[in-house]
C-alpha cells in the first residue's frame, strides 16, 4: 500500500458520510457512504482475505476522499446523488437490482412517496419511456439501504401522508400527530404541498441547511403573527432534523454482501399468503412476513374478502395480493410463497406482473401421500433460487404454517362476533324484560 495512501487512512473519522476511492489517473471508481469512515473504509484495507470482485477493486485505489455529515441518513443522501450524477465504475457494474431502490413522489391530488426497485424501474423505462413521467419527483438510487427504515424516519421528519383522503375517522398517524390531516380534510391540496412535500424534496435533494434556515424564518414569522401552535410545529421538526435518528438504516455493506455464504439472490423478505374460508362464505387472507428467516409480527396483515362469491381459492388470493400490492408503503417481498400449486402460482404471478413487479414466486403443497411437501416453482426458475429454496424449506414451511394459523385464527375471530353480538343483544331484551 503506498505511504500516501496509509496517511490519508489514518486521518479518517470515526464519524458518518461518504468516502470515494479514486484510481491513479484520478477517476472515481467507488462511492459508498459509512456510520463510521474510519471502521467502514479500513475494513477494505486490512489485509483480510476478500472475495475477487473486491480485490480487483482495491488494487486500483490509489487515493481516498471522504466527506461527513450530520447523520447516515444525509450519507445515504449524498451517495445517491453522487451514483446518479457521476456513475463511478464499480458501483454500477456491481449493481444488484434487488438492493438498488429509488423513492418516487406521485402527481396524486395528495402526493404520495412509494418505493421502486431497480429492477422495475428499468422495466417501466423499458416498456415505455414515457411512463417515469407519471412521478412528480424520483430520488435515488439507494445501495443497500434499508428502503423501509428510510421511509420511517422521513415520515417522522416530514409526516407526509399514507392514507386515503375523505375517510370518516382519522387514520392512527394523525392521532400520533405524524399526519396533517389528508384522511379527514385538516390540509388542502395546496397546503399538503407547500408545507410536507415541499420541505421533503428539499431535503432529499441535500439541502439540509437551506431548509433549516427556511424553517426557522417561517417560525419566526408565525410567533410574530400569534400563530404558536403552527410556530410549536415547526420547532419539533427543526428538533428532530437537528437530531435524526438512524441507526437502523443501513443494510449490509458492499463488502459484506460480497462476503456472505449464501448464493447470489439471497432473499431477505419473504411473504406468505393462504385463504381460509367457511364453504362458500367468510373467506379471509392472510399475509405472513419473514426477515432473514425470523417472523416480522409487525408486517403481519388479515384481509376480510371482498369481491370473490363462491369457493375459489385462486380467485382470493388475487384479491389478496392486488390490495396488497396498493400498499406501496409497505417494503415489497424479495420472494412470494403461497399455499397451492400451479394454478395458484399463475394467478398470483399474473397480478404482480400486471403491477409490473418482478418477484420469484413458489407454491407449497402436500405430496401424492400427503407425507411430504413439495416445491412448485413459477417459469423458469433461476438454479440459485431453487438451491436456495431447497436449503431454506424448513423455514420456509415455518412461514407457510404462520400464514395459515393466522387466518385461520381471524376467521375464527370473524364467526365468534356474531354469536358474541347475539348474546349481548339477548340481555338487553331481558333487560327491557324485566329479568
Amino acid at each position: 500500500m503506498e505511504k500516501h495512501l496509509i496517511r490519508r487512512l489514518k486521518k479518517l473519522p470515526d464519524a458518518p458520510g461518504v468516502y470515494f476511492f479514486h484510481n491513479r489517473q484520478k477517476e472515481l471508481v467507488y462511492v459508498g457512504k459509512a456510520s463510521s469512515l474510519r471502521d467502514r473504509v479500513g475494513s477494505y484495507f486490512r489485509g483480510a482475505r476478500t472475495p475477487r470482485p473486491i480485490e480487483i477493486m482495491i488494487h486500483e485505489v490509489a487515493d481516498v476522499r471522504w466527506r461527513e455529515t450530520d447523520s447516515v441518513l444525509e450519507a445515504v443522501i449524498l451517495e445517491a446523488d453522487c451514483i446518479k450524477r457521476q456513475q463511478p465504475k464499480y458501483n454500477v457494474d456491481g449493481k444488484d437490482d434487488k438492493s438498488w431502490n429509488y423513492l418516487v413522489i406521485t402527481k396524486d391530488t395528495y402526493p404520495r412517496l412509494a418505493p421502486i426497485r431497480q429492477h422495475d424501474f428499468d422495466l417501466l423505462n423499458k416498456q415505455d419511456p414515457q411512463a417515469l413521467k407519471k412521478y412528480l419527483y424520483i430520488f435515488g438510487p439507494y445501495p443497500g439501504v434499508n428502503i423501509t427504515a428510510l421511509q420511517k424516519i422521513l415520515r417522522r421528519l416530514f409526516h407526509f401522508s399514507t392514507c386515503l383522503s375523505g375517510q370518516k375517522r382519522p387514520c392512527l398517524y394523525y392521532e400520533m400527530k405524524q399526519c396533517p390531516g389528508v384522511c379527514v380534510g385538516e390540509i388542502s391540496p395546496s397546503g399538503y404541498k407547500e408545507y410536507v412535500i415541499r420541505p421533503l424534496v428539499t431535503f432529499l435533494r441535500g439541502r439540509k441547511k437551506y431548509l433549516i434556515n427556511r424553517l426557522e424564518s417561517e417560525m419566526k414569522r408565525l410567533s410574530r403573527t400569534q400563530a404558536y401552535e403552527d410556530a410549536a410545529r415547526l420547532r419539533d421538526q427543526l428538533r428532530q432534523l437537528h437530531k435524526i435518528q438512524d441507526v437502523a438504516l443501513l443494510n449490509r455493506s458492499f463488502v459484506e454482501s460480497l462476503r456472505a455464504e449464501r448464493p447470489t439472490g439471497g432473499y431477505h423478505r419473504v411473504e406468505a399468503y393462504d385463504i381460509s374460508n367457511l364453504g362458500s362464505t367468510g373467506a379471509v387472507g392472510s399475509m405472513a412476513v419473514f426477515v432473514d428467516g425470523q417472523p416480522l409480527k409487525s408486517g403481519y396483515r388479515k384481509f376480510k374478502i371482498r369481491t370473490v362469491i363462491g369457493q375459489s381459492d385462486v380467485d382470493c388470493l388475487a384479491e389478496v395480493c392486488e390490495r396488497r400490492l396498493r400498499h406501496t408503503e409497505w417494503a415489497y417481498p424479495e420472494l412470494v410463497l403461497v399455499d397451492g400449486g400451479r394454478p395458484q402460482i399463475s394467478r398470483v404471478k399474473k397480478v404482480f406482473d400486471a403491477c409490473h413487479i418482478s418477484v420469484p414466486i413458489i407454491g407449497m403443497q402436500k405430496g401424492p401421500k400427503r407425507k411430504r411437501t413439495d416445491i412448485i416453482f413459477a417459469d423458469n426458475p433461476t438454479r440459485n433460487l431453487i438451491t436456495w429454496v431447497h436449503r431454506h424449506q424448513p423455514a420456509l414451511v415455518r412461514l407457510r404454517d404462520e400464514a395459515h394459523r393466522f387466518a385461520i385464527t381471524y376467521q375464527r375471530q370473524l364467526r365468534r362476533l356474531p354469536r358474541a353480538r347475539g348474546t349481548v343483544a339477548a340481555s338487553r331484551r331481558r333487560l327491557r324484560a324485566g329479568g
